[in-house]
């Protein structure tokens, strides 16, 4: 069996001028970086802007397990289906992190015959937007430094500085530091903190960014720390907004690449949607929506997360409508919710699966409370029974969901074309009446609640004092009407990850609570989950090797 990056390797890519072809762009369209990727210019948004746009198919999936899933597998193969269909499809996904890549997950770029290639440059430097996104980042936290070190005029409370540097990797270690150790030259001593980039409020704002204007507003909105009065001090009163947003001018425009049977990929942005909001960038969306008939889009882990907040915070920003939405399962991941361990899932047990699909049973649930069309999948694997399948269907017609097999890993686009049939049933005969879940009027809090009961199953939320007393100054600031993202555990519909399958009558802790004025939203952090993860005690990275001839493997 061969790896994702050796059939990745083998792909016989077009240049990325014929691709964009395909989608009716022209060369002036394009910047170019290399053969095979490009980013898209201002010039071609603005020229796009006057064509309708086509139906948007949100992939989200069940609560991610060291089974696996498939989520970015079967968003590429979905589109890859598309095009076998004769159907003008674009992809838009998420950038993937250098973390997770050489940490636990390894690459992101989909999988066996269902991948966006060239799948190297994706996942490591790409086009250089996280980089630019760390360094803006930084850039910030430097200058703040620096008007405490030069005489502090906006009165900064050292103790109050709300403002962390972030790097692109998991490090443990820079959870927690000191900085300004040494002489009186060398700045203030305080406690300082790092993220991991894909945290930073920098991506949520380059992601929910309609243009360059309206990067430069929300870069300005940042709160960096409060004076000693308890005011907010801003990236605007460091000065710091025009030079943030020059390491950005490149980095705002979304990335366009290919899948192995050449669907366009507007590839762009990466919010983690455990810590952020989870999707890919508002302009890669709407760009792709002016170019296709279908978008397939994907957001982040399951859908208790990525998708709640792709609906509550993306669209609700952005001002878009979905018009069908892909819940991804597999069998295997629903006899682990049912207790079984991951050794003993190629075996079948009906009984495990019945007390499993309780997890997927909730999530389509909850994808119903937001009005959109519903479409189980089941990436399917070579251990499953027809026993089990039937099972699972039976489940999901009967709550009133669409369901389809997939076999995009294997079979490539070829593999998705029932799931692609039920799609298009589902856009033709079914309307979306999407809806967010909660109002804009509601308080932090009540909006807190909402999700905690509504989508996670929770009975109650309590609150540290410290996030009581942060909820009621962002209150007081003005920004009670923000919506909500919650940072919580991805592997649990819960804040505690030991609780598979459909926990219910749990108390969720929310422990922090911080604004991203610049970003729009409010950030509640909840159980243990870290902004900063840590590498495993086998990191992806030890088998991770180039060759003399400069071939990278190991990636996956």
């Amino acid at each position: 069996m061969k790896t994702d990056i050796q059939i990745a390797q083998e792909a016989k890519m077009l240049p990325i001028t014929e691709i964009a072809n395909t989608v009716d762009l022209t060369p002036d369209d394009l910047e170019l970086y290399g053969k095979y990727k490009a980013k898209l210019s201002d010039e071609c948004m603005a020229r796009l802007a006057s064509n309708p746009d086509g139906k948007l198919v949100l992939v989200t999936a069940i609560n991610p397990t060291p089974a696996g899933e498939g989520k970015t597998t079967t968003s590429v193969g979905l589109g890859q289906a598309f095009g076998k269909l004769g159907k003008k499809a674009v992809l838009a996904l998420r950038e993937p992190s250098l973390g997770p890549c050489f940490g636990i997950k390894g690459g992101a770029a989909g999988g066996g015959y269902a991948q966006v290639v060239p799948m190297e440059d994706l996942n490591l430097h790409f086009t250089g937007d996280f980089h630019a996104i760390t360094s803006a980042n930084n850039l910030l936290a430097a200058l703040l430094d620096n008007h405490m070190q030069q005489g502090n005029e906006l009165r900064i409370d050292p103790r109050q500085v709300v403002w962390k540097r972030c790097l692109d990797m998991n490090d443990r270690v820079l959870r927690n530091i000191v900085v300004g150790l040494g002489s009186k030259m060398d700045g203030m001593v305080r406690e300082d903190h790092f993220v991991i980039t894909v945290a930073s409020e920098i991506m949520a704002i380059l992601c929910l960014a309609d243009d360059m204007a309206d990067l430069k507003r929300r870069l300005g909105r940042i709160i960096v720390a409060y004076n000693f009065d308890g005011e907010p001090v801003t990236a605007d009163d460091l000065q710091a907004t025009g030079a943030m947003a020059a390491l950005l001018k490149d980095a705002l425009k979304p990335n366009m690449i290919q899948t192995l049977e050449h669907t366009p990929a507007l590839v762009h942005g990466g919010p983690f949607a455990n810590i952020a909001h989870g999707c890919n960038s508002v302009r890669a969306t709407k760009m792709a929506l002016k170019m296709a008939d279908i978008v397939v889009t994907e957001a982040g882990f399951g859908a208790d997360l990525g998708a709640e907040k792709f609906f509550d915070i993306k669209c609700r920003k952005a001002g878009l409508t979905p018009d069908a939405v892909v819940l991804v399962a597999t069998i295997r991941a629903l006899k682990y919710n049912g207790g079984v361990a991951k050794a003993d899932l190629s075996e079948e047990n009906l009984d495990a699966l019945q007390k499993g699909i309780v997890n997927l049973e909730k999530h389509i649930e909850n994808l119903q409370k937001f009005g959109v069309p519903v479409v189980v999948t089941l990436n399917s694997f070579v251990t499953d029974t027809k026993a089990e399948t039937d099972y699972v269907r039976s489940f999901c017609e009967s709550r009133g969901c669409t369901f389809a097999l997939s076999e995009v890993w294997e079979k490539g686009g070829e593999g998705g074309i029932a799931l692609a049939n039920a799609v298009l049933d589902v856009l033709e005969h079914k309307e979306s009446h999407f809806a967010p879940l909660y109002a804009d009027e509601l308080s932090l809090k009540d909006k807190i609640a909402t999700i905690a009961r509504e989508i996670y199953g929770a009975a109650d939320v309590t609150y540290s004092p410290a996030a009581e007393k942060e909820l009621a100054r962002i209150t007081s600031l003005g920004m009670g009407d923000f919506p909500v993202c919650m940072a919580k555990t991805q592997y649990s519909l819960s804040d505690d990850p030991k609780k598979l399958g459909r926990p219910e009558g749990f108390t969720l802790n929310v422990r922090e609570v911080y604004a991203s004025a610049g970003a729009g939203f409010i950030v509640a952090v909840t159980g243990s989950i870290m902004t900063m993860p840590g590498l495993p005690k086998q990191p992806a990275a030890f088998g991770i090797d180039v060759s003399d001839e400069g071939v990278i493997t190991g990636l996956f």
